[in-house]
């Protein structure tokens, strides 16, 4: 079943990392508008729920297209999109392999996330964004080239060191808890780096001298972890979400909240219609109280895509 949406109702459809800082991004479906709200530390979030959630459409060349349909969401659902448009979305897709005619520069990445350093691949022109995106607390370039060859050793890498190229949310959550030290992630990267030297390169890709950076003061992310009292459960309509911003990390976001500090999964929130809360409002969204770090392991945690 469809609906009509009016075109003057702004409907947020995620957050975004660009030149290291984090904004949620709206749009209006009709007219093409687009805006973004820049999710600066220490601001405050105040907003109210609207009536529905729909599909965001999906992206080509940069642009967002709006699902032709603009099918209803289930407030629990972490995807912005219908199963119509995941398939269209898929169907020219980096990620599924789908898009390997694609021309640019590719570099392969190694990625820290706690416990665990990860093997992926991004378009060189995107820079860091990729890695802000996912919420990799440090990370390093490794060789550039053809996306093919890029592919290839991303494929080498977990064959041959074990290297995973995708990590769950709940584990990403976790090392947040104790991040270490920058000095501890450099030298896990850098140990990382020391085993890829031993394996024979696939050609269409080039090593480059690995630049370690260490993304946790983009995000905000304090020395001595972050450990939310609760977690934001999915929204229902007209309910208030509201606090000050005290972390911002890949599609999380943090919230010093009267509860406490609170964790609030933005991807729950792409395809509401929302609106300013009124002045002084608090947070009356449910909460789900959270005795370990981050979130555990749910039907709904689906590991990254990066």
């Amino acid at each position: 079943m469809t609906g009509d949406v009016s075109p003057a109702v702004w409907r947020a459809t995620g957050l975004a990392w660009s030149a290291g800082t984090a904004a949620l991004e709206w749009s209006t479906p009709g007219d093409g508008a687009r805006r973004a709200s820049a999710l600066n530390l220490g601001a405050g979030l105040a907003f109210t729920t609207g009536a529905d959630r729909r599909c965001t459409g999906l992206r080509r060349a940069g642009r967002r297209h709006d699902c032709p349909t603009a099918s209803p969401l289930p407030p629990a659902s972490r995807s912005a999109q219908c199963p119509a448009c995941q398939t269209a979305d898929r169907a020219d897709s980096i990620a599924a392999d789908t898009r390997l005619h694609d021309p640019r520069p590719f570099a392969v990445y190694l990625a820290h996330h706690g416990s665990t350093v990860k093997v992926g691949i991004t378009a060189v022109e995107r820079g860091q964004a990729r890695l802000l995106e996912q919420g990799a607390l440090a990370s390093a370039f490794i060789s550039s080239g053809t996306l093919i060859a890029a592919r290839r050793v991303e494929n080498l890498l977990g064959q041959a060191l074990g290297l995973p190229d995708r990590v769950s949310t709940s584990r990403k959550r976790a090392a947040r808890a104790h991040p270490g030290t920058a000095a501890e992630r450099r030298a896990d990267l850098l140990a990382t780096v020391e085993r890829v030297k031993s394996l024979s390169w696939p050609e269409g890709q080039t090593r480059t001298e690995p630049q370690i950076t260490d993304h946790t003061p983009a995000y905000g992310l304090p020395a001595t972890g972050l450990r939310p009292v609760a977690a934001i459960l999915p929204p229902a309509p007209g309910q208030v979400i509201a606090g000050q911003i005290g972390c911002r990390i890949g599609t999380d976001l943090y919230l010093h909240t009267s509860p406490g500090l609170v964790l609030l999964d933005t991807r729950l929130l792409a395809g509401w219609a929302l609106g300013r809360a009124e002045p002084g409002a608090t947070l009356t969204a449910p909460l789900e109280p959270l005795t370990t770090p981050g979130n555990p392991d749910s039907p709904n945690d689906q590991a990254s895509l990066f």
